[in-house]
């Protein structure tokens, strides 16, 4: 078992009338099993609407399966006993930054989740200091997170979430509000983390070119896992995502355009550099 595992996960949305009473039911997440090994970087693609950001918060227990099972580390969501160990081992960064920051100085708010998990004062500033380091932020530790720009506040958010030191982070669009220079510093920060600190990634977008480097791919439409594979079996299948409301890298869509004219060329091409040798050819 891996170190996320979702075994025919469903989840509904109640909507109440003013007597408490339920008048009606969405299904918002059905039957989705996905097996994420420790150290990968997944990506969950999915249109507005798609449940991808649903199934998200089932990750650390934000919200609970309606039916299914979801286990981190090998710990059942549903057990309450094991709440505080499963957030503990399973951190989000959300889309919005300013709704993750609360200090108001960028040491202070990185140190704020392990301060609340009980680590001792000396260790907090080992961890702020290693937290910011990774995150290409130690520079700006005594600056206030609100003259950030937005991509240095959600790397704030990412090291905060660092800073407690989970075994895998869920970043949930956390590039939506972001300009290109702000996603591309993310990104790098994000992948740097996978990389070299074996953090397991699980990254919800919509951008199709930030998950060319992942190393598994889930795709959801009306909360169910509809694709999977590596990038390059996703991306191989362009009609196919374009049914589902996703577009694909604009190097993938011109490569897959010259071959519809007859230009001899292979699916699945991800980067300009592909693009080149294989014309070259």
């Amino acid at each position: 078992m891996g170190i996320i595992k979702a075994l025919k996960v469903g989840f509904d949305y109640f909507k109440y009338d003013d007597d408490g009473n339920v008048q009606e039911t969405q299904r918002a997440v059905d039957d989705v099993n996905v097996d994420i090994q420790e150290g990968e970087f997944v990506a969950i693609l999915g249109h507005n609407g798609s449940g991808k950001s649903t199934f998200a918060k089932h990750i650390n227990a934000l919200l609970l399966p309606t039916e299914g099972t979801v286990w981190i580390d090998n710990m059942d969501t549903l057990k309450e006993p094991d709440l505080w160990k499963i957030r503990q081992k399973a951190g989000m960064v959300f889309q919005n930054p300013d709704n993750q920051i609360i200090g108001t100085i960028v040491e202070e708010d990185v140190g704020f989740g392990p301060e609340n998990m009980g680590v001792p004062t000396e260790d907090i500033w080992k961890r702020v200091e290693e937290s910011l380091s990774k995150t290409g932020m130690t520079a700006y530790r005594h600056h206030s997170p609100n003259k950030l720009s937005g991509g240095q506040k959600q790397r704030v958010a990412i090291a905060g979430v660092m800073a407690m030191r989970p075994r895998c982070i869920v970043l949930d669009e956390p590039t939506a509000m972001l300009d290109p220079n702000g996603r591309k510093e993310v990104l790098d920060a994000v992948h740097q983390l996978n990389k070299q600190e074996k953090v397991t990634v699980v990254l919800i977008t919509h951008y199709m070119e930030e998950v060319i480097d992942a190393d598994h791919v889930y795709v959801m439409d009306e909360g169910h896992v509809v694709m999977e594979g590596t990038p390059r079996e996703i991306f191989s299948q362009v009609e196919t995502l374009k049914k589902y409301r996703l577009d694909v890298p604009q190097v993938t869509l011109l490569a897959h355009e010259l071959k519809k004219s007859g230009v001899d060329l292979p699916d699945g091409i991800l980067t300009t550099e592909e693009l080149v040798n294989a014309l070259c050819q």
